[in-house]
């Protein structure tokens, strides 16, 4: 498996657009504001982690055949609307954003894009649409959901976005070299919050995929 990241980076397609705000983290409140930047938990895409992991509850919006190439507008679109609806109905963030692939991205991919919160989310909220560039509006739609649980691979990246393709290849590549046998679904989530004087080594992105038993 070739992941795509919320880049929309893949090392399958090699194209697509970086989230350019509002990403956030495993741990704490997301997205955050002026985290400081630690080594991450996991081990870096070259020395990854197997772990177990609980479910957990979010709330993410849901895009099927989307186009990669475009998905800083969906990224963007969620994070400026989403926040603030969970607010007007009680539901409060309890972890960072995060970006889960269902399918590998090609020239389209199946995504959620959420955050973990402190209860489930009753019904669903429209967040309005979008303009994606030669393909008409999406509607935006967020709905409860959760991260998988379970056995997991993991592991941290630290730099811009422009390097998560190559982490996930590395990143696969060595859980596969040990025997593992990564599988669907994948996703990222987004420890640093990206600012635009901020150094983009100082990201952190946290990568996880499902694992074969």
């Amino acid at each position: 498996m070739s992941a795509g990241a919320g880049s929309g980076q893949g090392a399958d397609s090699g194209q697509g657009a970086v989230p350019e705000r509002d990403a956030g983290s495993e741990q704490g409140t997301g997205p955050e504001q002026g985290a400081e930047q630690t080594p991450g938990p996991y081990g870096a895409p070259g020395s990854p982690s197997v772990i177990e992991a609980a479910e957990r509850v979010t709330v993410g919006v849901r895009a099927e055949g989307f186009p990669t190439e475009h998905l800083a507008v969906l990224f963007d679109g969620v994070f400026s609307r989403l926040f603030p609806a969970l607010a007007r109905v009680g539901v409060n963030p309890a972890g960072p954003a995060h970006a889960l692939y269902t399918s590998l991205p090609g020239e389209t991919v199946d995504i959620e894009v959420g955050i973990p919160v402190d209860r489930v989310l009753g019904g669903e909220i429209d967040l309005g649409a979008v303009d994606v560039p030669g393909a008409g509006e999406a509607q935006l739609v967020a709905v409860a959901s959760a991260l998988p649980g379970g056995r997991l691979g993991a592991a941290t990246h630290l730099g811009g976005f422009d390097g998560l393709g190559e982490a996930w290849g590395t990143f696969l590549e060595t859980l596969g070299s040990r025997g593992e046998a990564p599988a669907m679904p994948f996703w990222e989530v987004y420890v640093t919050e990206p600012s635009p004087d901020m150094d983009p080594a100082d990201l952190r992105t946290d990568l996880f995929t499902a694992l074969r038993d």
